[in-house]
């Protein structure tokens, strides 16, 4: 199927995915599980949720084989590979133009309400992240890799779980945080959040090599323009893509809200997406933990300073691998 593993198309945390082809000339993503301890339960839970999903913008799973402790799953073919090869600029990638990131982001939106809302059992995903956007053809996006996700019966209620899931810099301060709130589907839209904002910046959030510390996270600093009520112009980009780009910055800072109770539901950020800009209101600012205090710093005209904790200092690794860790003694 896979010609001997000659064409690799990506690698993530929980396994390597090669490009094959099924003998009726189907073209497909083999991923081949990377070998554990854990009886095979990543692959299950894999299997398990993504076969009750049917979505258009939901990767379909074709099949699965397992030979002893060797483990792979079959998915529909991605030719344009993941959103992060054209959101992050890269010479050998067209860019893709404003208008399209927006409808993008619209789509990853009505993909991520489906699995809160659209199936018979609600799906926590975990790790939503522009490497596990993959977009077609015709660059329809598709939600991919639910091996951290979690099955849930009831939409309103917590879910419980002993570990921090998903990747250093989506992942929402409540699964390292436990006063910060209950871990919900609303963890889910903080890592959207985090992912609409750098659809929307073209850049990733955190740059810990930046000449002045305003700029080593995006997220305070574009909130810090708002609040200040100054221009941001997008180079290059016409007075309606400026419109565009406000409107997905306006909307992530409200779903990267440290508390999961003033997030949007993703329902909702469909509809907030789909609004004029004159509608959406600035939310309060966004933060990593309760009581941080924030300093102003005058290194920079239009500039200022990102806070220091624990925390920032994880999302400054910016990761871009999946994380499984304990979080049992953190407060």
């Amino acid at each position: 199927m896979t010609r001997g593993f000659k064409v690799k198309l990506g690698q993530g945390g929980f396994g390597t995915v090669y490009k094959g082809k099924l003998r009726s000339g189907l073209d497909v993503a083999v991923k081949m599980l990377n070998k554990s301890n854990d009886n095979g339960q990543d692959f299950m839970n894999e299997v398990a949720t993504i076969g009750r999903i049917h979505h258009v913008n939901v990767v379909r799973l074709i099949g699965y084989c397992v030979d002893g402790k060797k483990r792979a799953l079959v998915y529909e073919f991605m030719s344009n590979g993941s959103l992060d090869k054209y959101i992050f600029s890269k010479e050998e990638n067209t860019p893709l133009s404003y208008e399209k990131i927006y409808e993008i982001s619209l789509a990853i939106a009505g993909g991520i309400a489906y699995l809160h809302q659209g199936c018979d059992i609600q799906i926590l995903h975990f790790d939503i992240k522009p490497h596990n956007i993959l977009l077609d053809e015709n660059f329809v996006p598709k939600v991919s890799d639910f091996g951290l996700a979690k099955l849930h019966a009831t939409i309103d209620d917590v879910v419980s779980i002993t570990a921090a899931r998903g990747t250093l810099g989506y992942m929402a301060p409540e699964l390292f945080y436990k006063n910060v709130g209950g871990v919900s589907y609303k963890a889910d839209v903080y890592s959207f959040g985090m992912l609409l904002m750098e659809m929307a910046s073209r850049r990733r959030n955190s740059n810990p090599q930046a000449e002045h510390s305003s700029q080593h996270y995006f997220p305070f600093w574009i909130y810090d323009q708002f609040q200040e009520e100054k221009e941001i112009d997008i180079r290059d980009a016409s007075e309606e893509d400026n419109i565009l780009v406000k409107k997905m910055f306006l909307v992530a800072l409200w779903c990267i809200q440290l508390n999961p109770s003033d997030r949007p539901s993703m329902n909702k950020v469909i509809e907030m997406l789909e609004r004029m800009i004159e509608s959406l209101e600035l939310p309060p600012r966004p933060s990593f933990y309760k009581n941080e205090t924030y300093r102003p710093d005058d290194i920079s005209p239009g500039f200022t300073k990102s806070t220091d904790s624990e925390f920032n200092e994880n999302i400054k690794l910016d990761s871009s691998k999946s994380i499984d860790k304990d979080i049992s003694n953190t407060t």
